[in-house]
């Protein structure tokens, strides 16, 4: 894997206030992860398969407040990604394409880290390119530019741009995971525990 494996807690937090609160575990080419708020009853989950690349190969999500729940589904395969979304016993299909290096975003912080460890495995220090972003909200997958660039010569600091007008300062250890994180309206999210994966 381009990142090491791990278990990681992340408190998300705004003017000083804990607002949320991210664990994420990536072994053996898994990915899971859940993103509670501080308080409130909405849960974000998301479970991840990835390639031999780092690349999402199947994600399934969810979102849930109270009783009202909405699963999604997702499988990249031929450039595109397509799956199906449930919510109060409906269901939609969705697809959407992906970009030339098949990036996909399922808005938790350990995406980010796998894209930025992509853009370093290839050398480069600024990269521009489509990505398949999954809303936790609504869990609709919709395909935008996202571009990311290190900042001057510190291989651990990169701004992020995830849409047009929004911006992240991302810093990362030598392991490739994410530490820090503040974005343009103040949200800092800060790596407070990450151990190894129990064999």
């Amino acid at each position: 894997m381009l990142i090491a494996d791990g278990e990681f807690r992340y408190d998300i937090r705004k003017a000083g206030e804990l607002i949320a609160v991210e664990t994420e575990t990536l072994a053996w080419g898994m990915i899971r992860g859940v993103r509670r708020p501080a308080s409130g009853s909405n849960v974000y989950e998301v479970e991840a398969e990835l390639d031999d690349a780092g690349l999402v190969r199947r994600v399934v999500v969810s979102y849930s407040r109270g009783p009202f729940s909405r699963n999604a589904t997702y499988v990249a395969a031929d450039n595109f990604l397509r799956g199906n979304i449930s919510a109060g016993g409906s269901r939609n299909d969705l697809t959407t394409k992906l970009g030339r290096y098949s990036e996909v975003d399922a808005d938790l912080v350990i995406f980010r880290a796998l894209i930025i460890a992509h853009i370093r495995d290839r050398k480069q220090t600024r990269w521009t390119g489509r990505v398949a972003a999954i809303d936790a909200n609504t869990l609709v997958a919709a395909t935008g530019k996202q571009s990311c660039r290190q900042r001057s010569s510190d291989p651990h600091v990169w701004i992020y741009e995830p849409r047009m007008g929004d911006a992240e300062e991302i810093e990362i250890d030598d392991s490739g995971h994410v530490v820090r994180r503040r974005d343009s309206r103040g949200v800092e999210t800060i790596l407070v525990s990450k151990t190894p994966v129990s064999e």
